[in-house]
Order: structure tokens, then sequence, then C-alpha cells
């Protein structure tokens, strides 16, 4: 039943997005807007040259041990928009167990297509660091990779739509029926999307919808999946001093998972300035 609701949600987003996509304009007759300060998808939009972003995300999850899990992102041009450099480190705070640094991405995207064509493009590699402790299970124990390939379209003076798709390869410790650890390839996947409506110029509403793939190891060692969709409406605000742009934001995650719902709260905030 939530499967064939998920299907509905997404067959009336794509007759919306066919609707506007008629009506798409040029880009430089589109009035400023927020670009780069989505919650769980992926803009195409790398940093401006010498801008650099500072981004926080809090998630909590209520229903679920009063469990919060924050990240902190820093994204720099590497010379220009064409090639970017970032790092996220996560920290996950969880009542009644363990608490502390998890593992840590370094990620470099490329401009592949910019804001003039159909469509902005900009393919991400990630580095995957065991730094958190994988004994707490704050960690997987070893290193990975992850490419993500997000799009970025803005459709009309009042919408935007992003789109993401990608694959993560972990090499955690793995004990075999004879109980010696081995390095085993774990595979996920995940594709998204996301419709944006720019009420004003500084305050938008957003409905984002995430399916992630995970792998896991069962019994046998071999690699089962499951399936996890993510529907999350939100908001967000920009404020704007001088050169400095502040962009604070909240949604409600509802996460559907086997024959179970979820319901957590997101907190989004975004500091974004000249250097």
């Amino acid at each position: 039943m939530r499967s064939f609701a998920i299907l509905i949600v997404f067959i009336l987003l794509s007759g919306l997005l066919s609707q506007v996509s008629a009506q798409v304009e040029p880009k430089e007759k589109f009035s400023p807007a927020i670009e780069d300060n989505s919650f769980l998808i992926e803009e195409a939009y790398n940093q401006e040259e010498r801008v650099v972003q500072h981004i926080s995300n809090l998630l909590y999850l209520q229903e679920r041990m009063n469990t919060y899990y924050y990240s902190f992102t820093q994204e720099w041009p590497l010379g220009g928009p064409l090639h970017q450099l970032s790092y996220t480190i996560p920290l996950s705070f969880i009542r009644h167990g363990s608490s502390g640094l998890g593992d840590i991405m370094i990620n470099y995207r490329y401009q592949l297509l910019g804001h003039d064509l159909w469509a902005a493009a900009s393919p991400r590699l990630s580095l995957i660091l065991p730094t958190g402790n994988s004994e707490k299970g704050l960690g997987t124990g070893g290193y990975g990779l992850q490419v993500s390939l997000p799009f970025s379209k803005r459709l009309t003076e009042k919408f935007a739509a992003h789109f993401n798709l990608g694959a993560t390869a972990l090499f955690p410790k793995y004990a075999d029926l004879n109980h010696v650890e081995i390095r085993k390839l774990l595979p996920s996947y995940f594709w998204g999307g996301s419709l944006i409506w720019l009420t004003a110029s500084n305050f938008n509403f957003l409905f984002e919808y995430l399916n992630q793939i995970n792998g896991s190891f069962d019994e046998k060692g071999s690699v089962a999946f499951e399936s996890v969709n993510i529907i999350n409406p939100g908001i967000r605000f920009a404020i704007n001093i001088n050169r400095l742009q502040i962009v604070p934001g909240l949604s409600v995650p509802i996460n559907i998972y086997k024959n179970d719902t979820y319901v957590d709260s997101f907190f989004y905030l975004s500091f974004e300035h000249p250097f």
C-alpha cells in the first residue's frame, strides 16, 4: 500500500514537472533565488570562485531512542567553479548507546554541465575514511567509495528540480563461517529527486524523495538488500547580510521501511561567503 502511495505521489509530481517544463525560459530571464541549499538531495551547482560554504545538518530520530545525527560539510572551489573539494564530518549522539565520530568523507565534484545548458550536472567521487569505531557501530571499519550524479534544472520563475543517482562501495570487516575476519565488498545504491517551489527570492518550499537500497551481510555472508523510502517536505529561507548568506531550514522526513513508518525531524543551517 505504501509503495502504491509513493507511486501515486510521483505520478502527480511528474505531471506537474511536465507542465512547468513546457514553460521553461532561458535561465538569464529568471530572478535570483536560493539554489544550493537542499536537505537530502544534492544539487549540481559547484561553489563559485572564491566562495566557501559551511553546512550543518541535524537529524533527530525521536521515535528511535532519541538519537541525534549531526554532520558538518565544508565546500571549497578549486581555482574556480569547474572543480570543487569538500569534506563531511559526521557525529552521532545516541541515548543509552555509543556516541562519537563516524566515517569522514572527502568529496570531489566536477561541473560537467553548467547553468546555461539543458541542465546542470556535477558528478561526484567520494572517499570514505574508516574514522568511526566499528565495534561501537559508529563506522564500517573499512575504506569505501561513493559515486553520485546530481542534475539540477531551473524550470520556471517559480520552480526548480533536482535528481540524484548514485552508489556506494564499502569494504568492511566481515567474519566468515570459520570466524576469520576478511574484507568483502558491500554495495548500496540510492536515487531520488526534489521539486522546489520558489515562493519568494528568500523563501522556498521543498518536496524531496530519496530511495536507499542498503546492502548488508546475511548469516551466510551473502549480500542482502533492503529498501528505505524517505519522503521529506520542508521549508528554507535566506538571510542576506552584505556578502554573507545564511540559510536556515527544517523538514519532516517520513521514513517508510518494510511495514513501519517513522517520522523524524531535520534541521539545516548554511553559511556562505567569499574568502
